[in-house]
């Protein structure tokens, strides 16, 4: 099936339709139960971790009351790594939700698309731990296939029996954002029908979190962890380190129209560029992530005054919320609302372009935008709608998700509503 064209030849808008969502997240285990935590702006889900006993900042966001083997089995639990067993949890609701049935579909038509830019960190710190006390011989022989980054695709390709492509997209923080983008992609050249797509971490590892310290990237705010992440605060210290995955299903629209599916939302436009200015820190001229958010617009052949509401990255970095707010101001204006999910989730790394994806279609389905928990006073330099206290209720059409990485990965997606 050959994308469509308008009549000058040019691809015409192609809209992507969210079928199906699944989600793991520090505000639940699944979509309700996170979509509901963060409607209602609760406060950061973070704790102390035992694991980063030792590190300056010791807490982080878990998913709470996952457990891995009543989902898929203990002896299978042992084969993977934390970051695998989030995302097929994720993609089991998420397929269930669409209303898909993989005995019935054609798994060559069917591929599979995730961010994960880290790979199973926490099986490598536990391997390496073991090499070092015990000896080679007691590294498990399944370290390889537990560790490899392509494997969070690989063990949902599996699992449903999916034989089309097959990809893991490592942009850093940008990672389930470009997964999402490119699984549209596939959809619109032809080669897919359907798509899971999305994004998992699991990166609460003593190293690993120790590094973001080092670097100054974490909040310290030991003494009040549960208001340690305070997007667009004027108060803001740093992220605090989760874990998490979300799937979406995708379909085109009308495919998913013929069968009589529930569409939650269209993903209408992706845009993705590099600022090509710093290892770690974005360029404050926002050069770049323009380029991004312009060709997301461009993209789906929306004006930049017709977006209602941005779902931010909002990481709770100073330099990153006031880059992101310089951002949105000079393409998007002042009009749109803006809300940063990261207050209650924290920042799942390569996750949460998908979690704030998935998020999105729940604002676009639900005419709700939810509010950014733990904002008590918005930094004076941030000149924006940015919902705090309470969400607001009210019909919204176009959403704008944002995601920037480190070495200057940017993605934008643009969803509308069905």
């Amino acid at each position: 099936m050959r994308p469509r064209s308008d009549a000058a030849g040019r691809p015409a808008r192609f809209d992507a339709a969210i079928t199906g969502l699944g989600m793991m997240t520090p505000a639940g285990v699944g979509t309700g139960p996170s979509w509901a935590r963060i409607r209602e702006g609760a406060a950061t889900e973070a704790v102390t971790v035992p694991e980063l006993a030792g590190v300056t900042t010791d807490f982080a966001c878990r998913v709470p009351g996952f457990d891995p083997a009543a989902v898929l089995g203990r002896r299978r639990v042992l084969q993977l790594d934390r970051s695998s067993q989030l995302v097929l949890a994720a993609a089991l609701e998420a397929v269930a939700d669409s209303g898909l049935d993989p005995q019935d579909w054609d798994g060559a038509r069917v591929g599979v698309v995730l961010g994960n830019g880290i790979g199973g960190a926490q099986t490598w710190e536990t391997q390496h731990r073991r090499l070092l006390e015990s000896g080679a011989r007691r590294v498990s022989p399944r370290l390889i296939p537990m560790l490899s980054a392509n494997m969070t695709a690989g063990y949902v390709s599996m699992e449903f029996g999916a034989r089309g492509p097959s990809l893991v997209t490592a942009t850093a923080c940008a990672s389930g954002t470009t997964a999402v983008g490119t699984a549209r992609d596939l959809l619109r050249s032809g080669a897919c029908d359907v798509v899971l797509t999305g994004g998992a971490e699991a990166p609460l590892t003593a190293s690993l979190v120790a590094g973001f310290s080092q670097m100054g990237a974490l909040s310290r705010r030991g003494h009040d962890i549960r208001s340690a992440s305070r997007p667009f605060d004027a108060d803001r210290d740093g992220f605090v380190a989760a874990e998490g995955a979300a799937v979406l299903v995708l379909e085109r629209a009308e495919d998913a129209r013929a069968r009589g599916a529930r569409v939650r939302a269209m993903v209408s436009g992706y845009g993705a560029s590099a600022d090509a200015f710093h290892a770690t820190a974005p360029d404050p001229e926002c050069t770049g992530a323009a380029l991004a958010l312009r060709a997301a617009l461009r993209d789906a052949g929306i004006g930049p005054d017709e977006v209602d509401h941005v779902n931010a990255h909002g990481t709770a970095t100073a330099i990153n919320d006031a880059t992101e707010a310089r951002l949105i101001r000079e393409v998007l204006g002042q009009r749109p609302s803006v809300t940063s999910v990261k207050g209650v989730t924290g920042h799942s790394l390569s996750a949460a372009g998908a979690i704030e994806a998935a998020v999105s279609a729940l604002t676009l389905e639900e005419g709700f935008v939810p509010p950014t928990a733990n904002l008590e006073s918005l930094d004076p330099e941030i000149d924006l709608d940015v919902v705090a206290k309470a969400g607001r209720e009210g019909p919204v059409e176009v959403v704008v998700s944002n995601s920037f990485g480190f070495g200057g990965q940017n993605a934008v997606l643009l969803l509308t509503r069905a």
